[in-house]
């Protein structure tokens, strides 16, 4: 039986995830400087959502350009992307900032913020966010993390979404995972209830000072999770491929 389709999640190849709050309108898709999605997972990313706006973040400009993809925007300092992808994204994207090097945010957060203030009740897709420099990477979570919109970080191999107070998620796989953790990125994250995980729990509270609650898997027979928390910030890690 086919899954449904996020109501006010996200659709991806891998898993549809449903949420507590209806998040609306376009799905803006980042494209960052990271570890590069295959490129069957990005068209096959791209064809599941309602209305897409294309965000190429530095070195990210290398993915749109490698599948003649436009984007509606480029941003960044220039400094990873390659002197011809970034001429390239000059000469096609909607609308193009480039930022001086020396600058307190990053490239990602630059691009988070200023989406923020356009969509704030929109869907936020990150790919290119996993590999490559763990303090990146670092950023890019907690950064998600933080904004205002719903968020998720993804390519075919990994996938990390969010949980803030009150709020519920429902994963349906179509693949299934290799380990789900979940880690509390407040100092402490409450009431943590999970259903279909082999692993489970009930009003648990989560630590950040020593995550425990990592490498569960489904229940077997099961292909849908759902995770629930009362208080704090708790981010839903998901592996599918540990190559």
């Amino acid at each position: 039986m086919e899954p449904q389709k996020a109501q006010g999640g996200i659709e991806l190849p891998q898993a549809t995830m449903d949420v507590s709050h209806a998040w609306k309108g376009a799905t803006d898709f980042f494209c960052l400087g990271g570890r590069a999605p295959s490129d069957t997972w990005v068209q096959d990313t791209l064809r599941l959502q309602p209305h897409v706006r294309l965000h190429a973040v530095d070195r990210g400009v290398a993915i749109c350009r490698r599948l003649h993809l436009v984007p509606d925007f480029l941003i960044g300092d220039a400094d990873s992307a390659t002197n011809e992808d970034w001429a390239w994204g000059e000469v096609h994207a909607r609308r193009v900032e480039r930022h001086p090097v020396k600058k307190d945010l990053t490239d990602t957060q630059l691009a988070l913020m200023y989406e923020n203030e356009v969509t704030p009740c929109g869907r936020f897709l990150l790919t290119g966010a996993f590999g490559g420099r763990f303090d990146h990477a670092f950023s890019t979570i907690f950064s998600g993390a933080y904004t205002q919109t719903f968020c998720v970080l993804s390519d075919e191999r990994e996938t990390v979404a969010y949980l803030k107070d009150d709020e519920w998620m429902t994963i349906h796989c179509q693949a299934i995972p290799k380990a789900i953790s979940l880690l509390p990125l407040t100092s402490e994250v409450t009431g943590v209830t999970t259903d279909g995980l082999y692993w489970s729990l009930k009003n648990a509270t989560l630590l950040q000072e020593l995550p425990t609650a990592v490498s569960n898997v489904l229940n077997a027979g099961t292909s849908t999770f759902t995770i629930s928390i009362q208080k704090g910030t708790l981010a839903i890690y998901i592996c599918w491929d540990e190559r």
